[in-house]
């Protein structure tokens, strides 16, 4: 696959892209700008509508080299949940008529709203009729599933000491940044592309490459020895995706407690016939306390309704 490749062929069941374009005319507020750097996905359930379609031998838009093993993959919404290639080798629940099924995003569909999960086949037939074409579903993100293996890194064809650029899998979660270094260099940020590899325009020379690999949840890993090995994927031991950190809100500072003092009231002059000076007793000092005010927590912020949010949060 290249950069300029924008479409996979499909097959979309009973003519689903136009039934569901009509069936969801109110989207689900699940649309994002395909930041590289991402906010946490919520996990919260969706309602949508899944078709089917084969991948026929071609590469998702996602890049990866083939399909998973298990077949158990999903095409999103170019144009929306599909993020500009935030989404890709993150994995989603998807529910059905006839039970559950878990899916990792490989490819984008132009023609689907949101809302609507182009399946594989296979995934399709573990939860309806595949007779039926077009099934409800609910679906949710699926952050810190597990993977196949650990990290890998493929280096894209055309690469060089002048131009590099790296494709990311078995990442589990949806990644936030991916940092290059070349022999004795520091780390330069990769910027990420539609079809899901991340590109150094200038490079960082002959190699070996070490690649520092951070999620939206803040997890990191360094992968080093990474060779400028042209359209070869490279295995590592390193392994990133299985935690998830969600940082709440700092509670807010406890006020503490101000004690001040009440101005004294002089007590009246009384003055007598007699030459005496005169006697003066002031009123005794009066203290008056104001309580703290009590520590007020707040709960953590909601996480944004979709499956690649657009906040930044990145490291």
């Amino acid at each position: 696959m290249t950069a300029s490749r924008l479409f996979s062929p499909r097959w979309l069941a009973l003519g689903g892209a136009g039934v569901l374009a009509a069936v969801l005319g109110v989207a689900l507020v699940l649309q994002n700008s395909g930041s590289a750097c991402a906010a946490p996905p919520s996990t919260a359930a969706a309602k949508g509508k899944a078709t089917y379609f084969f991948m026929e031998g071609t590469l998702g838009n996602c890049s990866f080299p083939s399909v998973p093993a298990d077949d158990l993959y999903v095409a999103l919404g170019q144009k929306n949940q599909y993020s500009n290639g935030a989404a890709c080798g993150t994995y989603i629940d998807v529910t059905g008529p006839k039970g559950k099924v878990r899916v990792k995003v490989i490819d984008s569909c132009p023609e689907c709203p949101v809302g609507h999960l182009d399946l594989s086949l296979t995934a399709f037939k573990k939860i309806g009729a595949q007779s039926a074409g077009i099934i409800p579903i609910t679906y949710k993100a699926a952050p810190g599933a597990a993977v196949p293996g650990p990290i890998s890194v493929r280096v894209k064809e055309g690469s060089s000491q002048y131009w590099l650029s790296v494709l990311i899998d078995n990442h589990s979660n949806q990644l936030a940044s991916v940092k290059i270094a070349g022999k004795g260099g520091s780390f330069k940020s990769a910027s990420r592309e539609d079809f899901n590899y991340w590109t150094l325009p200038s490079g960082v020379g002959n190699g070996p490459f070490k690649v520092k690999i951070t999620d939206v949840y803040g997890n990191s890993v360094t992968v080093g020895n990474i060779k400028l090995a042209v359209g070869k994927t490279q295995k590592t031991t390193a392994k990133l995706g299985g935690s998830i950190k969600v940082q709440p809100e700092k509670a807010k500072a406890t006020k503490k407690a101000v004690t001040k003092k009440a101005t004294p009231k002089p007590t009246p002059t009384k003055t007598t016939a007699s030459p005496k000076p005169t006697k003066t007793t002031a009123a005794p000092l009066v203290e008056s306390t104001v309580a703290a005010a009590p520590t007020v927590t707040q709960p953590a912020a909601p996480l944004d309704a979709d499956l690649a949010a657009d906040s930044p949060r990145c490291s």
